[in-house]
């Protein structure tokens, strides 16, 4: 898969402005209009228009026409690339972690045996 196509990398580019993670936010539970988005941020309309069209290109949004309007709402399988990245990251990082305390505990017992053994015997 070319990094370009990488769902998590695509949600990551399109989820690293703080703006564009507060309309996921805003249109998380409630299909809003544009105008609606717009009204919350101090920006231009155009520039919120933006902040759609790229949230709307990484599949983190739907869009949906009601006459005039565009409405828009969060699609959360737009974030399954992405969550699944992060759960890979922490399984390999929490396993990691039991190796190394496995490990450091398992030089401790082993230790702790040797030195039984060799006292028995």
């Amino acid at each position: 898969m070319a990094e370009d196509d990488d769902p998590a990398g695509v949600a990551l580019r399109a989820l690293v402005e703080p703006r564009r993670r507060s309309i996921l936010r805003l249109v998380a539970h409630d299909e809003l209009s544009a105008g609606e988005i717009a009204s919350a941020f101090d920006v231009t309309r155009p520039a919120v228009s933006q902040h759609l069209t790229v949230l709307k290109d990484a599949g983190l949004l739907t869009e949906r026409r009601d006459g005039t309007r565009r409405l828009y709402r969060a699609r959360p399988e737009g974030l399954d690339g992405l969550r699944e990245f992060l759960e890979d990251m922490w399984s390999s990082s929490l396993d990691t972690a039991r190796r190394l305390v496995e490990a450091s505990h398992g030089t401790d017992h082993r230790g702790i045996d040797d030195d039984a053994h060799h006292a028995a015997g």
